[in-house]
């Protein structure tokens, strides 16, 4: 509960209130659980003070001081906290629906799980900031500063976000970008060493393989991948649930731009149309080689593909143990001479 003592000052005015924390700047304001609707506190001193649960439903904290300030759990809904600075604040689960945030600086401050549905962050400086678990549905975010922000599991449906600045500081060189989470990908590759070894790693390494998962044809599609990995090849079987927020084709894409090449399985055919009509003409830079099994058929929309010079010929194979003895010659090997051509055109 509030500070009586401190509640009574607030209500004396920002000026007083004010004068009385210069006069007192070792004491830690404790205004949590206080009712403020709607209060004005146009440029009020509230850094480090305590406002837990308080409520501040429609309250002008316009160019505000809550630098540091613990506003856990608080209602800020509507509120104006245009220019305001709530550097390091601690915004746990608070409600900042439809919030004036204009210009508001959040560099470091801790927005787990808080709710900003339909808020304004436009210009905002959120560098540093913790976005883990942030409702930000129809919120804006435009011109804003976003370098280092921490970006897990937020709702975002009807965010609009354009321009978000990645820079350290306000006069350094950015690269700006119109979405926080690639934006949050793009620094990280840009701009850390190890990260962009992994990349290379993988990309240098990986193959992704495509099939039929019936019993008898992923035997074929797991004899490939061990065969791959024991040539030092990182292979990626596509044998798993879609995550529940992407598409499969979405998912397959993904996979293949990580890829040095990829093998699909025409043999028996069945989500492989749709696959490769999504790699083949997008990723020319990506060889595919096409395997099936002898005695069979491709698909009947298949014809359209030999025609791009990074799809290579069928490779016709009788049974596993042929496919295995030559997987060298008649699909690994084509498909790095491939590579190779490509890269060299570049």
């Amino acid at each position: 509960m509030a500070n009586p003592e401190h509640l009574a000052k607030l209500k004396e005015g920002v000026e007083a209130w004010n004068r009385w924390r210069r006069e007192n700047e070792s004491l830690v304001p404790d205004l949590s659980e206080a009712d403020l609707t709607g209060a004005n506190l146009f440029r009020v001193n509230l850094s480090m003070a305590n406002l837990t649960k308080t409520n501040l439903d429609g309250a002008n904290l316009s160019g505000a001081n809550l630098t540091k300030a613990d506003l856990s759990w608080a209602n800020l809904h509507r509120a104006n906290l245009g220019g305001a600075s709530l550097s390091e604040a601690l915004l746990y689960y608070t409600c900042l629906v439809k919030a004036d945030l204009y210009g508001a600086y959040l560099d470091r401050a801790n927005l787990f799980a808080a709710d900003l549905r339909g808020a304004d962050l436009s210009k905002a400086d959120l560098r540093n900031a913790n976005l883990v678990g942030t409702n930000l549905e129809n919120a804006t975010i435009i011109d804003s500063n976003i370098y280092g922000i921490n970006v897990w599991d937020i709702k975002k449906d009807g965010l609009k976000q354009q321009d978000l600045i990645i820079a350290p500081y306000t006069s350094f060189e950015a690269i700006t970008i119109d979405d926080l989470e690639i934006a949050q990908f793009i620094y990280l590759l840009l701009n850390n060493q190890k990260f962009r070894d992994v990349i290379e790693a993988v990309t240098s390494k990986a193959v992704l393989i495509l099939g039929r998962f019936t019993e008898e044809r992923k035997k074929i599609l797991d004899a490939i991948r061990d065969e791959l990995r024991s040539r030092n090849f990182l292979p990626i079987l596509f044998d798993f649930e879609k995550p529940a927020t992407r598409d499969l084709t979405e998912t397959v894409s993904i996979l293949a731009k990580l890829s040095r090449f990829v093998i699909a399985d025409l043999t028996d055919a069945k989500s492989i149309p749709q696959e490769l009509s999504h790699i083949v003409p997008n990723m020319p830079s990506l060889p595919v080689i096409p395997l099936i099994l002898k005695g069979q058929q491709e698909y009947s929309m298949f014809e359209h593909w030999p025609r791009y010079p990074w799809v290579l010929s069928v490779f016709e194979y009788d049974g596993e143990a042929h496919l295995i003895e030559n997987l060298s010659i008649g699909v690994i090997d084509p498909a790095e001479r491939k590579v190779q051509e490509i890269r060299n055109k570049k």
